[in-house]
């Protein structure tokens, strides 16, 4: 059974930082790209970031470039969001999930609907 479980978050005051892992169990995903949403009260899911398999390729959302990065350790299974320079608007809780099906060359989705498996979420809140 495929699992994927988020820890990592917490309160922190604006200007901190937090760093979310994702380890997966179940089936390896060394060779799936992984990416992070986070959905906040009364809003939509949205997309975060997102890398490769290999590491190569990685993609942010306009309102964290700059302040976020995604990493992996596909010997742990794990994907990583360092959260720099945390705002209020950041507060939300935070998925991390696996697309098993694209494997393009220089790509990542941005779309929810192309990722098959989910965590079950980690709340950050940031407080002003």
């Amino acid at each position: 059974q495929v699992q994927l479980v988020e820890s990592g978050g917490g309160s922190v005051q604006a200007g901190g930082s937090l760093r979310l892992s994702c380890a997966a169990s179940g089936r390896t995903f060394s060779t799936n790209s992984m990416g992070w949403f986070r959905q906040a009260p009364g809003k939509e899911r949205e997309f975060v970031a997102a890398i490769r398999w290999n590491g190569g390729t990685t993609y942010y959302a306009d309102s964290v470039k700059g302040r976020f990065t995604i990493s992996r350790d596909n010997a742990k299974n794990t994907v990583y969001l360092q959260m720099n320079s945390l705002n209020p608007e950041d507060t939300a809780v935070y998925y991390c999930a696996v697309d098993q099906d694209r494997n393009i060359v220089g790509y990542v989705s941005a779309r929810s609907y192309d990722y098959d498996y989910w965590g079950q979420g980690t709340q950050v809140t940031v407080a002003s």
